[in-house]
């Protein structure tokens, strides 16, 4: 099919999972169910490493020039968001001394992301469909902090590090359009987005909870 008519069938598929989150599960399903602002910093912290080391690991292998500068503008902006959020913890009187965010390991979507080797499918797991699940989770974190109080933390996601997720998946849609082009490579695109939200934590914890589906979605 035509490519822009494939990305529209992605995104809604996408949006259909998206959709069923409720913020505080969300946050509740990723945190162990400590949603301290300060805690969930920490977490973020680990997120901004992982994508950071993913699309730092893919610049070399990706023979796409465009594509490759795309994930090099994502590793200076992945890192930039990493001190920003360890500058708010510092101002917030968090000790990091000694932390180390992927200290326990990687998670299980950032080692299946690593063994992607194909271009279409590393935009469509990491930079359409991971910025995706990155926005929704932002949304609701901008939320929690407002209702909390804490401003300043909300402005920090909503002002400086919202805006850079949405340019990815935005690059992430363009670079799709330009390079799943063949039913074969929009299959592959469409596999590795399917496989990335089954695998984000968050997200298959509520399908279970919510409809008793267990692997989700069409896995």
């Amino acid at each position: 099919m035509e490519a822009s008519v494939f990305i529209k069938e992605l995104e809604e598929e996408n949006n259909k999972l998206l959709g069923r989150l409720e913020p505080a599960e969300a946050l509740t399903a990723e945190s162990g169910g400590n949603l301290d602002v300060a805690h969930l910093l920490k977490i973020a912290l680990k997120n901004e490493m992982e994508a950071t080391e993913l699309a730092a690991r893919w610049i070399e292998s990706t023979p796409e020039v465009d594509v490759k500068l795309g994930f090099a503008r994502q590793v200076g902006d992945e890192s930039k968001h990493y001190r920003m959020i360890e500058d708010r913890l510092k101002a917030m009187g968090v000790d990091l001394g000694g932390f180390n965010p992927v200290g326990q390991g990687y998670g299980e979507l950032f080692q299946y992301l690593t063994t992607l080797t194909d271009t279409v499918e590393r935009l469509a797991a990491g930079q359409f469909t991971r910025e995706a699940i990155a926005l929704v989770k932002n949304r609701q974190f901008i939320e929690l902090c407002e209702a909390k109080g804490d401003h300043a933390t909300a402005k920090l996601y909503r002002e400086a590090i919202q805006p850079d997720e949405k340019y990815h998946h935005e690059l992430g849609r363009r670079m799709l359009q330009k390079y799943a082009v063949t039913d074969e490579q929009q299959e592959r695109a469409r596999r590795a987005s399917r496989k990335t939200l089954e695998l984000a934590e968050e997200l298959s914890g509520l399908a279970r909870r919510k409809a008793g589906i267990h692997h989700a979605p069409g896995c």
